[in-house]
């Protein structure tokens, strides 16, 4: 039987040191994202620094699809709750726009400025204020970290409303990472702070999901082994809670090129999003 043990958890949990050309990625994400936005500022279909708290970072950005709304999309970026904001990722809101769906991006506190219950709470809170402005389902993804929060929203303890918990129709958590406790055995806890208490508390695997909930793990075939379990994690023990859940490993993607196909409005990504799978 060969060992899967990890004696390294910094190294299992690195990205960019494990891809090609990882350093490039970043630049091509801002070019794309300033277009995108810059052209749907110019069509009047985006509002964007909507405040949602009394923080700096307590914003998000809102576009419009140019036709009538069938539903509010809400993206929560990655970063390991350390790096980014909203504004790197503007053009993955193309695909659900042109599909009819006004899209939601806030940024939130990053740690070491925040701890992750914090963050969890903003960005339930973020999602609050959006349905409250906007009519129709709401969806709900996010990239690496990301899927660790709109994971975390759907569990039987989210800070989110009850009647926008009801409107989930679906979570999509990309690369998302679900069991946090292994994060503390990494250098980056440093930043995290994550303690065993915090660490449980966060962890969607380590909570029921509410009722009548739908979510998809989608993870890169090319990504570390722990990212790969990790959705394969959350698909099996969800489910066992009785949650609809689904998985897709997608083949010749990693950790930076996984999430592009939201901005395809004909990609099986957004139709994993949308429940039209």
């Amino acid at each position: 039987m060969t060992s899967s043990r990890i004696t390294d958890w910094d190294d299992a949990y690195a990205n960019g040191a494990h891809i090609k050309d990882a350093d490039s990625f970043a630049p091509k994400w801002e070019a794309a994202a300033a277009a995108y936005r810059d052209a749907r500022v110019a069509s009047e279909r985006a509002r964007l620094d909507v405040s949602y708290g009394s923080s700096a970072r307590e914003v998000f950005d809102l576009f419009l699809p140019d036709g009538d709304m069938r539903g509010i999309v809400v993206f929560v970026h990655g970063g390991y709750w350390r790096a980014f904001d909203k504004s790197s990722w503007s053009h993955l809101a193309a695909g659900a726009n042109a599909r009819g769906l006004a899209v939601v991006m806030p940024s939130y506190t990053l740690c070491p400025q925040a701890q992750i219950t914090e963050i969890t709470g903003q960005v339930a809170r973020a999602i609050n204020q959006a349905a409250g402005m906007l009519s129709g389902p709401v969806y709900l993804a996010g990239h690496s970290a990301g899927g660790h929060l709109v994971s975390r929203m759907i569990c039987a303890t989210s800070a989110l409303s009850r009647g926008v918990a009801d409107r989930v129709e679906q979570v999509l958590s990309i690369s998302g990472v679900h069991d946090l406790r292994p994060l503390m055995r990494t250098a980056m806890n440093r930043d995290l702070r994550l303690d065993f208490d915090e660490a449980t508390r966060e962890s969607p695997v380590l909570h029921y999901p509410r009722d009548g909930v739908r979510h998809h793990a989608w993870v890169g075939a090319e990504e570390r082994p722990e990212f790969i379990r990790q959705s394969e994690l959350i698909a099996n023990i969800w489910s066992g809670c009785g949650a609809d859940t689904a998985l897709t490993i997608e083949p010749g993607k990693h950790h930076f090129d996984v999430i592009d196909s939201l901005a395809d409005p004909k990609s099986a990504m957004l139709d994993a999003l949308l429940g039209e799978d």
